[in-house]
Order: C-alpha cells, then structure tokens, then sequence
C-alpha cells in the first residue's frame, strides 16, 4: 500500500504550503520569500533548499548552484547534518542535470554519509536514489540495479508512491535499453498507475514518456504521440522546464521511428535549444545524435555525418553515457554497410532512438 505523494525537499513551514504539484514558480517566489525573512540558519537552508530545486526544474542553472550551496552553508551553521545532506542531495541532482556525472557522483556519495550520521532516512534514500540513477543514466545496470530494487522495497515498506514510481521507472528503463519490452512497458504503466492514484503530476509524465517510448518501438506511433502530448500538458501545468525537453526529445524519437525524419528534425531543433538554454549537455547532447541521424535519413553527406558522429562519440565519453556512445558507433557501422552497398546486420544495430 502507499499513500499520496508528497514532496520532503520542502522543509519546515514550507512543508505546510507546498506539495509535490506545487508550480515551480510557485515554489520559487514562497521559496524565495522564506529566504528573504529566515529567522534561522536551519530556516535559511530549508529555503534555500526549495530555491534551488525550483530554479533546477526550471532551468535556471546558475540560481540552483548559488541556492544549494547556501542551503549548506546555513545547513552548517545550524549544524542539521540531515539539512547537510540535503543540500548536496540537490548540488549533486544538479550537476548530474548538467552531465558533471564525476561530481555528481562524489556529492550524492558525500549526503548519504551526512544523512546517516544525521538520522534522516528521507534524505538517505534520496541520495541513494540519486546515486542509482546516476549509474543508470552511466549505463552501469550491473552496479545499479540491485540499488534500484532495495529502493524500491524500502519504498513499499514506508507506502511512499514517488520513490516507489522512481524506483520502478529506473527498472523499467533498464529493461527497456537492455530490449525486454514487454517487462518495461508492464512496469511503465504500473507506475502510471501508481502516480495516478498518489496524485503525482510530476511522476505519471515521466511515466507516460516511458510507455510512449515503449509502444513507439513496437510500431505504435499514434498511441506513442497521445502519450506525449498528456505528458506534455502536465509538464507545462507544473513548468518543469527539464522534463518538457526531454519529452520533446522522446516525440523526436517517435518520430524518427516511423521514418517521419523532417518532423522530426524540427522537433530535435526544438529539443537541442530547450536544452542549451537550461545549459543541459547530456539533453542537449542526445538530443543532437537524433538530429544528425534524422538528417543522415534525409540524404546528408556521409562525410558529414560522419564527423558529427565522432564529435558525439566524444561528448558522450566525456559525460559518461555508454549507452549512448554504443548507439554512435552503431549507427557510424550502418552507415559504413551502406556505402560499401551492404545492408547493416540488424543484430548489431540498438533501436533507432533507443537512448533516454
């Protein structure tokens, strides 16, 4: 059993006037108006705390790094561990945003340690979680997975729907990148479900957008684009900037799929500039390898693509994503079956799009 979701980053007196559905501009005016009249260090972190993940969600990069590092700086004075660790919850989900995997890792490492020391076990998980998903995201499912699903039973022990759909999602994609479908397509729309019934906005987009990619892959184009267009008027409800781009990214995967390759430039065009402008290199990043194959489609020069392609490669090493730079070399191999007139072996080729 769970309950409905509810959102723990908001702290203190915050806790009582936000929630898990709460705008993030919203978030980011109460937010900002507790900071400015904190009568405390701890007061100051917990706002400090709600600017920053108002300012990741939508976007503005440089006021969530400002925010989170004042969270901890007031966290520390007050000497609230678990505070402590919130913050480098937060520091360390935005620089995985920001495809600084490395650092991400050390400061969602550093907050687990702080909550344990603290005792805040939501702040524990959450980092955990945090932790999980930046080794999925990696690529590293051997090294995450049995995370994944110890979260997801500590979840269903507390009755805590948005864990337990994060939880689910994260498995869910792994099974998707790794082609059991019918697993991934099952747990996608358990999560719908799920997030439906705890009333969380934020989590049945996501969710959506996993089962989008999933009937899109067999075949279900129409179905796949429904699905993204609740998904995106959800995301637009609640602005989170973020979620929007990489929904627009996931429709560009759909429609490459169905071989609708001038759509899906456009929407890639649109995708890639949402993701510069929040300064999002691992979005911005797959969101280019969509366009390039789109316009390879399309008739581009192979030399071209080519030296695209290696740029990518490049990229997706440097950020870390394995899965994605599988993809790049993939697709170079398809493109040299091509121009020596041989069809590519479809058992080396991932799905077209296959990368979140």
């Amino acid at each position: 059993m769970y309950g409905k979701a509810f959102a723990p980053e908001y702290q203190g007196e915050l806790g009582s006037v936000l929630g898990v559905n709460s705008s993030y501009d919203e978030v980011l005016a109460t937010a900002t108006h507790a900071r400015r009249h904190a009568v405390s260090a701890l007061d100051r972190a917990r706002a400090s705390l709600a600017v920053a993940e108002a300012g990741r969600r939508l976007g503005r990069v440089a006021e969530a790094g400002a925010s989170w590092r004042d969270s901890y700086r007031a966290a520390r004075q007050a000497g609230d561990r678990g505070a402590m660790a919130w913050a480098l919850w937060s520091g360390g989900t935005l620089a995985r945003q920001c495809g600084a995997l490395p650092l991400a890792r050390r400061l969602l490492a550093a907050a687990v340690d702080l909550a344990v020391e603290g005792g805040d076990r939501l702040a524990h998980g959450y980092s955990l979680a945090g932790l999980a998903e930046t080794g999925r995201i990696q690529g590293d499912y051997e090294a995450v997975a049995e995370m994944h699903e110890q979260l997801l039973a500590q979840a269903q022990a507390h009755g805590e729907s948005r864990h337990m759909v994060w939880a689910m999602s994260g498995i869910a994609q792994m099974h998707r990148n790794t082609g059991a479908y019918a697993k991934a397509l099952a747990l996608f729309e358990e999560c719908a479900r799920i997030a439906d019934d705890a009333d969380d906005a934020r989590g049945r987009a996501w969710s959506l957008r996993g089962i989008a990619d999933v009937v899109s892959v067999q075949g279900d184009t129409e179905r796949a684009l429904t699905l993204l267009a609740e998904a995106e008027s959800i995301c637009r409800d609640m602005e989170l900037a973020g979620a929007l781009a990489y929904n627009h990214k996931m429709r560009g995967n759909v429609l490459f799929r169905a071989a609708r390759y001038e759509e899906a430039c456009a929407v890639y065009s649109r995708s890639l500039r949402e993701f510069r402008d929040m300064n999002e290199p691992r979005g911005a990043a797959l969101s280019r390898l969509g366009l390039v194959k789109s316009r390879s489609r399309q008739g581009c020069a192979p030399d071209t693509t080519l030296a695209e392609l290696a740029e990518l490669e490049t990229e997706f090493k440097r950020i870390g994503l394995r899965h994605a730079r599988q993809t790049v070399i993939a697709f170079r191999d398809e493109l040299a079956g091509r121009h020596r007139g041989a069809d590519p072996s479809p058992a080396r080729l991932p799905s077209a799009g296959s990368i979140s």
